[in-house]
């Protein structure tokens, strides 16, 4: 509400001593005007073209950086449009708080709309978001899902291509996929998977593997280099297979998709390259939720006992690469920055003793030349 007192008078207004030009807000038309301090009211008097407003003097305002100097453009607290241009320069000592920001924007209502907005857009992006995706995973045919992992295995290499001008290598050595080929088999004979699975190896030197849509499994050579038996390959091998059982992948690239393509509306990078990298970085860490990690061990353990694996070969994978190389160098956040690590590695030692009471005997899973195979995979 404003502060201005808009009074008619007569045609013939009575002589002032400063002149000014006002403009009402209403209209770009400038108003020549008179104009005068009202002491009994504490009030400026401006008097235009018949109609005479009143300006309480400690809500008159001065509006910053104007070019000429020599002038004051004058405005109402209250009112956002109104404005009086005089070369009265003694007005300035009459108005108590002239030199006050004009702002007639609610600051309190303005927070308002921004928490309003940043809890709206918290609310898509991690409720929303989630819920449309996990919905939407059930209903996404398997050779779509197939198709959606194929291009995001191409958008990891391309990204991870040191070179920048092609993709990062596929390992292929014959020999080695043989071995690969063997380990996966025996695993899978004991995991009901909803799409056919897919292995491949990376030439990078990350100590990594993931799960892509469509029952793609991804080893880094760094991981297959840094283990010590095959066993622990196959840990973490069954544990993948675990994530594919569950579809997590998938869920989790249609979350992240949503994620970003919602901010990057939001800050102008819809579809772009940062949106693409973002993505791609996503997917290689997948940071499930702590639920699906330990249905995904739990589904490990469990294949690798029916195997005749180990399945204490999993804590060994990972104590051993976090005693060796710590939270932060060597190895990949995939691993150590899962949740209640220390947790699951026990869970694995525990499940091992457990299998022992029940008659469980491990059975070699390679021979010494095809585990050599295997760590030689890309040479």
């Amino acid at each position: 509400m404003s502060d201005q007192t808009t009074i008619r008078v007569g045609e013939r207004p009575t002589a002032i001593g400063a002149l000014g030009t006002y403009f009402d807000g209403q209209s770009a038309r400038p108003h020549p005007a008179r104009i005068r301090i009202e002491e009994s009211r504490q009030a400026l008097v401006i008097e235009y073209a018949g109609t005479q407003v009143q300006w309480p003097l400690a809500a008159i305002r001065r509006l910053r950086d104007q070019a000429d100097q020599s002038e004051l453009v004058l405005a109402l607290a209250s009112d956002p449009t109104a404005r009086l241009i005089t070369d009265e320069m003694r007005l300035a000592k009459r108005c108590p708080n002239l030199g006050r920001r004009h702002s007639h924007v609610n600051r309190s209502k303005v927070a308002a709309w921004a928490f309003g907005a940043v809890a709206s857009v918290a609310l898509i992006i991690f409720v929303l978001v989630p819920l449309m995706a996990d919905q939407l995973a059930e209903f996404i045919p398997p050779k779509g899902e197939q198709a959606l992992g194929e291009a995001t295995l191409g958008q990891i290499r391309t990204a991870l291509d040191e070179t920048g001008i092609g993709e990062l290598p596929i390992c292929d050595d014959p020999a080695g996929q043989m071995a690969l080929t063997k380990m996966g088999a025996r695993l899978q004979d004991y995991a009901e998977l909803p799409v056919e699975m897919t292995v491949h190896v990376l030439d990078h030197d990350m100590v990594n593997a993931f799960a892509l849509p469509g029952g793609h499994i991804v080893f880094f050579k760094g991981l297959i280099e840094a283990a010590d038996t095959p066993e622990e390959v196959a840990s973490v091998f069954a544990h993948e297979i675990g994530h594919v059982a569950s579809r997590d992948p998938t869920r989790h690239a249609l979350r992240s998709a949503g994620s970003i393509g919602v901010l990057g509306l939001l800050f102008g990078d819809f579809a772009g390259g940062a949106m693409v990298l973002l993505l791609t970085e996503r997917l290689i860490e997948a940071q499930y939720s702590q639920a699906a990690e330990i249905e995904a061990d739990a589904f490990a353990m469990s294949i690798m006992e029916a195997a005749q694996i180990a399945p204490g070969a999993l804590g060994d994978m990972f104590q051993r690469l976090s005693d060796e190389h710590g939270d932060a160098e060597g190895v990949h956040s995939h691993f150590l920055s899962h949740p209640t690590l220390s947790a699951r590695i026990l869970e694995s030692y525990d499940w091992q003793r457990e299998a022992a009471a029940r008659g469980f005997q491990a059975q070699a899973l390679l021979t010494d030349e095809e585990w050599r195979d295997l760590q030689s995979i890309c040479d």
